[in-house]
Formats: C-alpha cells, sequence, structure tokens
C-alpha cells in the first residue's frame, strides 16, 4: 500500500500498488511522483522503488494529470471489463472468504451481526419494513466498504461498516429501494425476470459505495456485466446461500459467520471483477 501525491499537489491512498501501477500505465503517475510505502515516513519517488521499475520503462511519456480517486465513467467500465472478459472462481471466492473472517473474525462477524439487524429493520417494531427500505442500503453499502478495506489491506475499524450514511447515503437508499422495487414486480409477474434481475443487481450497492457511481448507472453497470455470465454468477450465488444456510443448520449461531464468510466471498468476487487490473507490462 502506498500514499501517493498527485500532479494536484494533494495526497491520495492509501491505494495499492495495482492501483499506482494503473495509474502509470494511464499516464497519471510518472518517476517523479512522489509515493510513500505504507510503514514509512520517508516520501521517495516512484523511481526510487525497484518494483514500479518496469512499468515506468514501458509508459509513455504524457503530462501527468491528478489521480482522482472518485466517480467513474460507468460504460466505459462496463465496456473495459466487457472486453478483457472475466471469471468467478466460486470455490476461491469462498475459500478466501473463509480466511479473511478467520484472520479478523470478531471485527467481520460483530460487523456483520450488526449491520445485518440493523439492514433488515428488524429491530424496530411496526415501522421495521419501512425502515429497512430507508437505511438498508446505506447500512450494507458502509458493510461491504468495510470489506473491500480488508480485503484490499486498508486500514479499517467497527465505524467504517456505517461509512454508507456519511459519504453516499442517498444514493445508496435509492439503490436499494429502486432495484428491490423492481425486482420484486419482477417476482410478482412472472418469477423468472425477477430472478434475472436479482442476479443482475448484486453488485449495485458497493458499486455505489466504492466507485462513487450514482444509483442508476450502477444498476446498469452491474446488469451489463454480469449478463454476460449470468448463470455462473447465479450459481455463484446458490453456493453463497447454501453457506449461509449450513450456518443456520448449525445451532442457528453459526449463520453469523457463514453470513460473514459468504459476504466476503461476494466482496472477493466484486473485486476480481471490478476491482482495478495491472495493467500488462512489455516483455
Amino acid at each position: 500500500m502506498y500514499k501517493i501525491i498527485g500532479a494536484d499537489g494533494r495526497e491520495y491512498g492509501p491505494v495499492t500498488v495495482e492501483q499506482v501501477h494503473q495509474w502509470i500505465h494511464e499516464g497519471r503517475a510518472n518517476a517523479q511522483t512522489k509515493v510513500q510505502p505504507e510503514g514509512s515516513t520517508e516520501w521517495k519517488t516512484l523511481a526510487e522503488i525497484p518494483e514500479f521499475a518496469a512499468t515506468l520503462s514501458s509508459a509513455d511519456a504524457r503530462p501527468v494529470t491528478p489521480p482522482v480517486v472518485g466517480a467513474v465513467d460507468a460504460e466505459a467500465l462496463a465496456a473495459q471489463i466487457l472486453a478483457r472478459d472475466y471469471t468467478i472462481d466460486i470455490g476461491g471466492c469462498i475459500s478466501r472468504g473463509w480466511e479473511l473472517v478467520k484472520k479478523d473474525f470478531w471485527l467481520l462477524v460483530g460487523a456483520s451481526f450488526v449491520g445485518g439487524i440493523i439492514a433488515s429493520g428488524c429491530c424496530i417494531p411496526y415501522l421495521g419494513i419501512l425502515i429497512a427500505l430507508i437505511i438498508g442500503g446505506p447500512m450494507m453499502g458502509g458493510l461491504y466498504a468495510l470489506y473491500l478495506k480488508k480485503i484490499r489491506g486498508q486500514p479499517a475499524v467497527f465505524g467504517d461498516a456505517f461509512l454508507g450514511f456519511s459519504t453516499a447515503f442517498v444514493p445508496l437508499m435509492l439503490a436499494k429501494l429502486v432495484s428491490g422495487l423492481l425486482t420484486g414486480l419482477g417476482f410478482v409477474l412472472c418469477i423468472l425476470p425477477g430472478i434475472y434481475l436479482a442476479v443482475c443487481w448484486v453488485f449495485v450497492l458497493p458499486l455505489v459505495m466504492d466507485r462513487k457511481i450514482d444509483f442508476w448507472p450502477a444498476m446498469e453497470l452491474s446488469r451489463k456485466v454480469v449478463t454476460k455470465h449470468w448463470w455462473l454468477m447465479f450459481g455463484f450465488l446458490i453456493v453463497c446461500a447454501l453457506v449461509v444456510v449450513a450456518g443456520l443448520i448449525a445451532c442457528c449461531v453459526g449463520l453469523f459467520v457463514t453470513s460473514a464468510i459468504a459476504q466476503a466471498a461476494l466482496m472477493y468476487a466484486y473485486e476480481d471483477i471490478f476491482g482495478v487490473q495491472p495493467p500488462a507490462q512489455n516483455t
């Protein structure tokens, strides 16, 4: 992980090694860009760090623009992902999800439990369903952000599970509300459209939270990308559901653990599909 000084003089990060490679590849960083490795207090240029040498040498000489960590063009991202294609390692995602939960058991299981209770609205009598429609999206968006931080090796605390309320409340609320209503309508009309949409929109909340995309472009981005391998994603979600059911059978308490594993596995799949891909290295 690195902190980086953009061409605008602002500090960005922490960001992953892959993200820095991507910025070099895109001309957003060059050999003179200042970076600070995680755990260090010293700023160095990218040229002084050996692991970036190959990427720097193959990068075109272009003006450097600030590496903006923010909203992305949903259509462009969809086209990029579909062009390079992707796959889902179902067993690998489940295995990595289990390892992640094991490493920080109480944080992730605790956050999953509290987040699930709040998002479902079951702790609020009478108005639970209505409240869930309003706060379910922001709560789950924050929970996904927590998992992504752990997956990316970034510092994370329990409070990060509530980031959705402070950083993207309205788009997360609308994403949950609109996708839920349209999926429900699909189930009412013919069941199959509801199943199709439920699978297609599985990544809407993390896209809104992580990529700073508005709710409708995020819904379209998730739909376009998932549709290419819909049956594979459907199978992956079935496996995740079976993992959760296994926890329910195991004395109910296991449900809290298996839910955390399933959420971690889903975020590993998200990272594999939508995460920053390292640029191809010239040989």
